[in-house]
């Protein structure tokens, strides 16, 4: 393993299976492709710090009839000091006509049990008739906590605290899912601690 310093640019794109991000990483060693499942926590922009580097592979995938082949580099880790916006050239260089990472995986069984994103609270007839003033739309309930549904798709993190740190060594699909539960109930990622801190009401 190599810990080097870079400049990491992640893109959102959406696929079939829903939003996820791609990274280019720039070092002095060279230019690589990012695809691991810890980028789904990010927004897209582009972070300077340092990265760990536990294996550089070449990889490859068919798209549009051509193959294409890329250098990848697997991440143990980074400590990221800022974030800017993507200019025009890296979204250029970050092509949106990219497979879904979570399709290249293998459909092995997980050792964990299924991903089942709980649901939000929906406004029923009777909350309809609210307290509001005649013409004014009722407040939107928060997202509500389902704690069996919850502690089975945060597993170890759960109870959740006012900042938690995901694990992310689960399977792609599930940290997804952990991503997009934690936005729902208020939080928020801070890319310098990589931590999730609830927001303030």
């Amino acid at each position: 393993m190599i810990t080097i310093k870079g400049q990491l640019a992640i893109r959102t794109v959406s696929g079939r299976l829903g939003l996820f991000n791609v990274g280019r990483l720039a070092t002095s060693i060279g230019e690589f492709t990012i695809k691991d499942a810890l980028l789904d926590q990010y927004q897209e922009g582009k972070y300077q710090g340092d990265f760990a580097i536990k294996q550089i592979r070449p990889s490859y995938y068919s798209h549009g009839g051509r193959l294409v082949v890329e250098i990848r580099a697997e991440l143990e880790g980074m400590t990221l000091d800022e974030v800017t916006t993507l200019s025009e050239e890296d979204e250029e260089q970050l092509s949106t006509n990219v497979p879904d990472p979570l399709e290249e995986e293998t459909a092995t069984p997980l050792a964990s049990p299924p991903v089942s994103e709980p649901a939000t609270q929906k406004t029923s007839n009777s909350a309809l008739a609210s307290d509001e003033p005649f013409g004014m739309e009722p407040k939107t309930p928060a997202a509500t906590i389902d704690t069996a549904a919850d502690a089975e798709l945060f597993g170890t993190v759960w109870p959740l605290t006012e900042t938690v740190k995901l694990d992310t060594t689960v399977d792609r699909k599930r940290l997804r899912a952990q991503c997009s539960r934690m936005e729902q109930l208020g939080y928020s990622m801070d890319f310098k601690t990589q931590t999730w801190n609830r927001k303030a009401a």
